[in-house]
């Protein structure tokens, strides 16, 4: 009996490291990465969106989390990223910067409408699918323009990813 309940709390142990382990790979993430990652997750969110019938309850907690997950990366970019790209690029990267707070508030503008928006809203599937649009020009704007900009400009990735997670997982906590 005793070898079960110590296989049985070794394995937990295990499982406790490999979260750990885990979670400090993840604070290790630059800022690049993390978002990036964010980006794919949402494309996934939004691919499972158009695959879905009209499963309401399932398809009302997919909207739920693009919502936040759009809401959370878009704080973070904005109180964050953003400033730091703005102010290592200088001048040179002004109109790109100000091209993504613009995109930024057309996308918090229309998740806005859909989360006030009535379970059976007619419009939802319109609006999801021009947010879907709105994002996936807003990643390649991001991602081909803004992203090398920053490498080149040499930030601190590391750092700035650590900042971005911290607040990221605050934010998150707070939506729960």
């Amino acid at each position: 009996m005793p070898l079960q309940t110590s296989t049985s709390h070794s394995r937990a142990g295990r499982t406790t490291r490999a979260r750990s382990i885990s979670r400090t790979k993840e604070k290790e993430q630059n800022a690049i990465q993390l978002l990036s990652k964010d980006h794919d997750e949402v494309e996934k969110l939004f691919k499972q969106f158009q695959k879905m019938s009209r499963d309401g309850s399932r398809k009302t907690e997919i909207v739920r989390q693009i919502c936040t997950a759009l809401t959370v990366h878009a704080e973070i970019e904005e109180e964050i990223f953003y400033p730091a790209v703005r102010e290592a690029l200088g001048e040179k990267g002004e109109s790109l910067m100000d091209e993504a707070a613009v995109e930024h508030e057309g996308i918090k503008n229309l998740v806005e409408q859909i989360e006030n928006a009535r379970g059976n809203d007619e419009m939802l599937t319109a609006r999801m699918k021009v947010l879907c649009e709105y994002v996936m020009h807003h990643v390649k704007e991001e991602e081909g323009k803004i992203f090398p900009k920053a490498k080149r400009a040499r930030l601190d990735m590391e750092e700035l990813g650590a900042e971005l997670l911290e607040r990221k997982m605050e934010l998150t906590d707070s939506m729960k």
